[in-house]
């Protein structure tokens, strides 16, 4: 690719349109996963529990025009929150041009293949239920680190 293709060298994330801001998401779907803050130590846990509107297969919002207003938890990453939400994973292309860091070579934008962040088992799919599935579970019973989540391994409900 040439450096015109690669406008997130040089274009800052407050200055992107629509279409480049997209572009940057990788569709690893670990955004959609439910949180949990410790009210004692504000420490956030990640769990395998899912949006409901998640695709557990594609790990894309089966709605994504509509999630905001369907889904109420669901936060638009913004610039200012990729700088300063820690939960975020690392690998967050948004949080990492944020604070000045490379895309990692399994990209889409960068491999050139949108399946690259699932062959990289950086995608959660097939690795999480929906909150709906829950019963009479709970979240804290699902609580799993990025790293567990994005192994090679896949969890059953």
């Amino acid at each position: 690719m040439s450096n015109t293709l690669h406008f997130w060298l040089q274009t800052p994330l407050r200055e992107m349109n629509t279409t480049q801001w997209e572009q940057l998401c990788d569709g690893c779907g670990l955004c959609c996963l439910n949180k949990l803050e410790d009210e004692d130590t504000g420490d956030i846990y990640l769990t395998r529990v899912a949006c409901n509107l998640l695709d557990k297969c594609s790990a894309q919002c089966s709605d994504y025009e509509n999630r905001l207003s369907l889904a109420p938890d669901c936060i638009q990453i913004t610039p200012e929150l990729a700088e300063t939400a820690e939960w975020l994973p690392n690998t967050c292309a948004y949080k990492q041009l944020a604070h000045g860091e490379p895309l990692l070579p399994w990209h889409p934008l960068i491999s050139g293949r949108e399946e690259s962040p699932y062959e990289a088992n950086r995608s959660i799919s097939g690795k999480v239920i929906h909150e709906s599935e829950l019963g009479e579970r709970e979240h804290e019973e699902f609580i799993i680190t990025e790293e567990e989540l994005t192994s090679s391994i896949c969890y059953g409900n």
